[in-house]
């Protein structure tokens, strides 16, 4: 967690601050002695990946709200917005996670909170005074893909239908050179496994990029990679915004050629670790673009 004083001239200060488990499992956060003369706001960083974090960041806001009486905002800047997944409840007796997890947001009181490319439209509507940066602008943050979808070199794919309104907004922003390719895929409904993938449109002799918001195991990409290779794709990139990877990186080798992601669920150290591991001569080539 990354904690920031930002003055009345907009100028970020790092606040020093301890954290430790105690041996029964309680979480602790003591801030070291913070000037507040020229406080305008606390700025909150962190990667809320598991639950012990979100109990740190609890802590964290009623620390500095403690500091400060009160009188100085706290906003919130979390990248990867937990349990965002959960967005509906599927089978009776289940959670509604998104809403859970909005809920204790919510109760810190923050000025602004800051996510990026929300699962679905569901996340920020549960969120008070929230912003959303879109994928397109993150996607923008690349040099790389910048050009080439301005200048319509490389075919956007949508991976599903869900993904469909959001990839036709990237290929907007980019100025609208570029094509765009609806995918789909048919699951066994009682064991959840992918039993086919269809794209709709021609990508032989293109170079294509499949855009989401996340990848977990990947299992989506994999099958569409091979489908799009099949059919003539010369290049198979992948953008994803939130790269959790839980499968690693190789499983993607031969397929997809290269994966750029962001730091919101890693630090970009801990992806290059990721594409070092065993395996590696086998993984794509993977960009990180950094927060």
């Amino acid at each position: 967690m990354t904690v920031f004083k930002i003055n009345t001239q907009g100028n970020k200060s790092k606040a020093s601050l301890q954290s430790f488990t105690f041996s029964g499992g309680e979480e602790h956060i003591r801030f070291d002695p913070i000037d507040l003369s020229d406080a305008a706001v606390f700025e909150i960083q962190e990667r809320l990946t598991d639950s012990s974090e979100i109990i740190r960041l609890m802590m964290t806001v009623d620390a500095l709200k403690r500091l400060s009486n009160g009188n100085i905002p706290i906003e919130l800047v979390i990248p990867y917005f937990p349990y965002a997944r959960q967005d509906r409840v599927c089978v009776e007796g289940e959670a509604l996670s998104a809403s859970v997890m909005a809920g204790i947001i919510n109760n810190l009181g923050l000025s602004k909170v800051t996510i990026w490319d929300a699962h679905s439209d569901v996340t920020p509507a549960l969120l008070n005074n929230v912003v959303n940066i879109p994928q397109a602008r993150l996607i923008g943050r690349s040099e790389t893909l910048s050009r080439s979808l301005s200048n319509g070199d490389i075919t956007l794919i949508s991976p599903d239908a869900g993904a469909s309104k959001k990839t036709c907004h990237i290929a907007e922003a980019f100025g609208g050179e570029t094509n765009v390719i609806q995918a789909q895929k048919v699951r066994d409904l009682k064991s959840g496994d992918i039993v086919k993938t269809e794209v709709l449109g021609n990508v032989e002799g293109q170079r294509v990029l499949i855009v989401d918001d996340i990848c977990d195991g990947g299992r989506t990409f994999i099958e569409l990679a091979k489908v799009l290779k099949q059919q003539g794709a010369i290049e198979v990139s992948l953008f994803v915004t939130h790269g959790i990877f839980s499968q690693g990186l190789s499983v993607f080798g031969g397929l997809i050629d290269t994966i750029y992601t962001t730091d919101s669920f890693r630090t970009a150290e801990e992806y290059k670790n990721l594409s070092t591991q065993k395996n590696a001569d086998n993984c794509p080539q993977l960009t990180v673009i950094e927060m």
